[in-house]
């Protein structure tokens, strides 16, 4: 019943938090891998709009323009729409009835028992409460995934539990109605773990990033205020470069990171020439990215027109799953 494709599909996305602009975390934990991938890969990524109501349902005004600058960091990135599939979630409806379906065969132990729900509504703000939606977030989450059938979804090692609840909801959605769905892989890569300019990992809610719409100055500022070792007090006291904020960005983005780190620990160097060569670094990096940036946000009617033929190529799949999924369960 699955269709065969001349490509392995593989299917992602992430979700328009704050205001959707994404930082380098995202882009070396994920954008980058997913750029590699779409020559070998039939890739649908999509921006789970829908995602950001579990937990701003009293602030939902400003989720498509953040959805928006998803989209735009996304190709900005290095996403083709020639050659991957960039929709909005909230474009395909047939994302609702599959949840809405999947949620019948889901236990309810199954959602209570993942940690991200509880995460998750630990971190709401205001007079808000945990929804029903919240704690369906898993179903959803696999009704994006197993809407189009993939081959697998690209994760980094850390994320590959957060597939395991999908995995099992396909498994009985099968023993029930026949086999519809593959069991997913796991597209495994290797992506560094991005370190916040706070030394936590890098998060909008920590306040820590470094955005791929900042400006040269902004990052070099950002950057020059960072956190660095707090045993260094002096440039000749000997560093700890693998607990530094800026060691590791160096780490990343500096060609000649290796002999950086090694002046460091040596107390060769201090933590402003590390700085500097951090920000130079970081912004050369960013340069393409951020020109193709300037360019789409003065065009963004072709944003929209690429979503849309995005969500055009997702509903192709999208419909012939729903027929399939329907048939299963013998409903009209």
């Amino acid at each position: 019943m699955i269709q065969a494709v001349s490509k392995k599909r593989l299917l992602s996305g992430m979700q328009p938090t704050g205001t959707g602009k994404l930082h380098l975390g995202n882009l070396e934990g994920a954008l980058r891998n997913w750029v590699g991938l779409q020559d070998e890969f039939e890739i649908y990524c999509c921006v789970v709009d829908w995602h950001a109501l579990t937990t701003r349902i009293e602030d939902t005004e400003g989720i498509q323009e953040a959805s928006i600058e998803v989209a735009i960091d996304y190709l900005a990135a290095g996403l083709d729409p020639a050659k991957t599939a960039i929709f909005l979630q909230s474009q395909v409806k047939e994302h609702a009835e599959l949840h809405l379906l999947l949620s019948m065969v889901t236990p309810l132990g199954w959602v209570e028992r993942v940690p991200t729900f509880k995460e998750k509504r630990d971190n709401l703000t205001g007079e808000a409460d945990a929804s029903y939606g919240l704690l369906g977030y898993p179903v959803l989450q696999a009704a994006d995934i197993l809407l189009y059938r993939p081959f697998g979804v690209p994760v980094g090692k850390d994320q590959v539990p957060h597939l395991e609840i999908t995995r099992e909801i396909a498994r009985r959605f099968n023993f029930l109605f026949g086999d519809v769905f593959p069991d997913i892989a796991n597209v495994l890569s290797e992506t560094p773990q991005m370190m916040g300019l706070d030394a936590r990992k890098m998060s909008k809610s920590y306040g820590n990033a470094i955005y791929l719409a900042d400006s040269e100055e902004e990052t070099a500022t950002k950057i020059m205020g960072a956190f660095t070792d707090p045993t260094k007090m002096r440039k000749d006291d000997p560093g700890h470069p693998d607990g530094c904020a800026v060691c590791a960005l160096n780490r990343v983005y500096n060609p000649n990171w290796k002999i950086t780190w090694e002046e460091d620990a040596a107390g060769l160097r201090g933590c402003v020439q590390n700085k500097r060569e951090a920000a130079e670094a970081v912004n050369a990096a960013l340069l393409p990215i951020r020109q193709k940036r300037k360019d789409l946000e003065q065009d963004r009617g072709e944003v929209l027109r690429i979503l849309e033929t995005g969500a055009d190529r997702a509903r192709e799949v999208a419909s012939e799953t729903m027929s399939l999924v329907r048939k299963a369960m013998h409903l009209p």
